[in-house]
């Protein structure tokens, strides 16, 4: 653009922001929805510090190029709404993908993560991920379980030993 007017500068420059700051970012197709619908996957999204933005392509394209994701630009076709993960991608990937079932005109069409291309099939796979606190969890107890072991071995031995002992005596006194 030659000219801009600064109104579309500073779009620009928020959607480079959001761009850059996000940890995951889906594209989806809105084509259908009511902005009743819109306002209540934004809302959704708000609670795993995700957000769901519309904006023209062709100022996501311009962003994209100055953030540096210039692969986002095979998925800007048509009607585009796009969610910015801040949090937990695996989070906001379920709640977009549960919004989806619910109201079957929201398409995700893709998106990325760490820089690698996702396809709609590969942001499914997020989306059954396991949350990021539940995976804590299980590794928490896959390191605490030998632990847990080694102190029900060790508290095993004089138990073992005050019943063999127990035992070994009942059997002199009889």
């Amino acid at each position: 653009m030659e000219h801009p007017r600064p109104s579309k500068v500073a779009l620009v420059a928020a959607l480079e922001e959001r761009l850059r700051a996000a940890s995951a970012i889906f594209v989806t197709e809105y084509r259908g929805l009511k902005v009743a619908q819109l306002e209540a996957l934004r809302r959704e999204l708000h609670d795993v510090d995700a957000e769901f933005k519309v904006a023209k392509n062709t100022l996501v394209r311009i962003a994209a190029q100055h953030a540096g994701v210039d692969a986002l630009e095979a998925l800007l076709e048509g009607p585009t709404g796009i969610v910015f993960a801040r949090g937990d991608a695996a989070a906001a990937a379920k709640r977009v993908r549960d919004f989806g079932r619910a109201n079957p005109a929201l398409v995700i069409k893709g998106g990325l993560l760490s820089g690698s291309v996702l396809d709609a099939q590969g942001v499914a796979q997020l989306a059954d991920l396991p949350s990021r606190e539940v995976l804590l969890a299980q590794v928490a107890g896959v390191l605490a379980a030998p632990m847990s072991n080694l102190a029900s071995v060790l508290a095993a031995l004089p138990r073992n030993l005050a019943y063999g002992l127990k035992a070994l005596a009942e059997q002199r006194a009889a």
